[in-house]
């Protein structure tokens, strides 16, 4: 895993059901903070918090491009957001996985294909 990659933004919903975003690279011991009174100042009045929403793992500066974008949001519109961002990124390394392993097939059929015209002029010369 890369370690630039280590950030994830989260939604949680507080006791009065307003919705707060936020990162961390440490997720559970953040919500821990928000639960304890010891995290985000507009939390600590609003406990329990309850995870509703999680990004993939992020470089710190996307995460926090992601936060701002959903703090800009109305609050209907964040979870929607969020999980919008997390298909896209997925859909973004489906076919970069896809490519790999077609690059991969295409060097295999070359190897296949130089080893079976090496195989012909060997046995033209018998």
């Amino acid at each position: 895993m890369n370690s630039n990659k280590k950030w994830v933004a989260y939604l949680v919903r507080c006791s009065d059901s307003s919705l707060y975003c936020g990162i961390s690279n440490d997720l559970k011991k953040r919500l821990i903070e928000h639960n304890s009174g010891k995290g985000a100042k507009y939390t600590r009045s609003r406990r329990p918090v309850e995870l509703v929403g999680v990004s993939s793992e992020l470089t710190k500066s996307d995460a926090l491009r992601l936060e701002y974008k959903i703090k800009q949001l109305p609050a209907d519109k964040k979870i929607v957001e969020l999980t919008r961002k997390e298909e896209e990124r997925t859909f973004e390394q489906d076919l970069k996985a896809l490519k790999n392993e077609f690059k991969t097939l295409c060097e295999k059929v070359e190897k296949l294909t130089k080893t079976v015209e090496k195989a012909v002029k060997t046995q033209a010369r018998q």
